[in-house]
């Protein structure tokens, strides 16, 4: 067990807190965003977009970004939409989220931008 890694992480530095998805992972590069959302298309369910404040991450609520993206498939509108959201809120944690009809539930769910804390 000497060889399994710990993420140091505390509440008192949110740029060390780990959720979601990859957040043991390097930040996604664009490329691998597009992926991202292009396997939630291939899966038939509906991107939505959510941001929130860096001290509000584990927080259940997150601001939703207009409203769930019902039907589309169109991964270049999805990417301009969390591009637009990050514009708009450059401080915050932007996630992507992916609502399986069927389930009623979330399929995915990523952050996909980090927002800057103070």
């Amino acid at each position: 067990m000497s060889d399994m890694q710990d993420y140091s992480s505390s509440l008192s530095d949110p740029d060390s807190r780990k959720f979601e998805t990859f957040s043991y992972l390097p930040s996604m590069s664009a490329d691998q965003i597009r992926k991202q959302i292009e396997y939630i298309v291939s899966k038939g369910w509906n991107p939505g977009i959510e941001h929130t404040e860096p001290e509000n991450a584990f927080s259940n609520y997150w601001y939703m970004w207009k409203l769930p993206m019902f039907g589309e498939t169109d991964v270049d509108k999805i990417l301009a939409e969390a591009e637009a959201c990050h514009k708009a809120h450059p401080n915050n944690h932007v996630r992507l989220l992916g609502f399986d009809n069927f389930a009623q539930s979330a399929g995915a769910s990523m952050v996909i931008y980090r927002g800057k804390t103070v």
